[in-house]
């Protein structure tokens, strides 16, 4: 009876594998595709602007500072793969007017075309105690993170509805994910975009228009170096329990989910992990997908709950180690 309900099993689990492929997405071909890319003057952005490059499509960098923009504009450049590729550089704060956010991209479909994929990689973060943080920190961060996705979101959707095709990347974070010490403001301002992410999935679905959020980890950028300068010690801490990034690795992943369609974007085992432990009522691509996650949760939470405890235990050291050294300044 055992050995019959086994290979009934191992046969469910081959005919899920054998049909996963047909439910899912067809790829976006990126050969001739426009891209827009958000916060694309650096970074994680300006990474996945030179992948897709690499792949023939055409490229809109859209950012504030208009000096980094003309050098990332160079730089992409330099791995064109024809003759007729173009990179297109629109300064703008996405944040800020959606007026102007919507006027922008009419620019470039006047000059590209329709956009056929937009990747919002526009962020930024700031680290703190909660009651250390002042409250403009928190309206700030809302902005950027979260209403920088809205308006060039909601800027190119009606167009890709209609033409029943095209992507939509939001770039998280894993502080999206999961809410770490010191990230009040900017994990809070991460999680909403999955909430976004999901609703619009499930608007856009039936148009053949597919939504990625990518939950990268700490990634070796100008913005991870700066956010350094005034993280807690305790953040600093728990951030180097796993290794630094390089944009590149992480924009080629984004870049590869994007094309297929996949909803979450994870690297590397701790990002895998996480998006299986976080996946909830997620929508998922294939059903190889939802039956890995069902198969896996268990014992990922087993892990996560060390990965917890040692977390509380870096608090409560840094806790204790700044009280010891208030009491050597009062007795000095």
């Amino acid at each position: 009876m055992l050995l019959l309900a086994a290979a009934f099993l191992v046969a469910f689990v081959l005919l899920l594998y054998m049909v996963s492929p047909l439910i899912s997405p067809k790829p976006l071909a990126l050969p001739g595709a426009h891209v827009v890319v958000t916060g694309g003057s650096s970074g994680i952005g300006k990474c996945i602007a030179i992948e897709c490059y690499k792949q023939g499509a055409f490229i809109t960098l859209v950012a504030r500072n208009e000096d980094k923009l003309l050098q990332a504009k160079k730089e992409i450049e330099k791995h064109s793969v024809n003759d007729k590729q173009v990179v297109l550089c629109i300064s703008v704060d996405v944040s800020q007017d959606y007026s102007q956010v919507e006027n922008v991209i009419k620019q470039a479909q006047e000059k590209l075309g329709p956009v056929d994929m937009l990747v919002n990689c526009a962020g930024m973060a700031v680290s703190g105690k909660f009651e250390d943080l002042e409250v403009s920190s928190f309206e700030r961060l809302m902005s950027v993170n979260y209403l920088g996705s809205v308006y060039p979101s909601r800027a190119v959707i009606t167009t890709m509805k209609e033409r029943r095709v095209g992507r939509i990347v939001f770039v998280s974070s894993q502080a999206g994910q999961l809410g770490l010490f010191g990230f009040t403001a900017y994990s809070s301002s991460k999680f909403a975009i999955r909430g976004l992410a999901e609703a619009l999935q499930m608007e856009v679905k039936p148009y053949n228009v597919y939504v990625t959020v990518a939950y990268p980890p700490d990634t070796d950028t100008p913005g991870f170096a700066e956010e350094n300068k005034t993280k807690p010690l305790e953040t600093r801490l728990i951030s180097e329990t796993t290794s630094v990034c390089k944009p590149e690795q992480v924009a080629k992943q984004i870049v590869k989910d994007a094309i297929q369609g996949n909803f979450n974007s994870s690297i590397g085992s701790d990002g895998y992990m996480l998006s299986s432990l976080t996946c909830g009522m997620a929508p998922v691509t294939s059903i190889t997908e939802g039956l890995q996650q069902v198969v896996t949760m268990g014992l990922f939470r087993t892990i996560a709950l060390f990965y917890l405890g040692s977390f509380d235990s870096i608090i409560r050291r840094c806790m204790m180690q700044r009280a010891r050294s208030e009491v050597a300044d009062k007795t000095a």
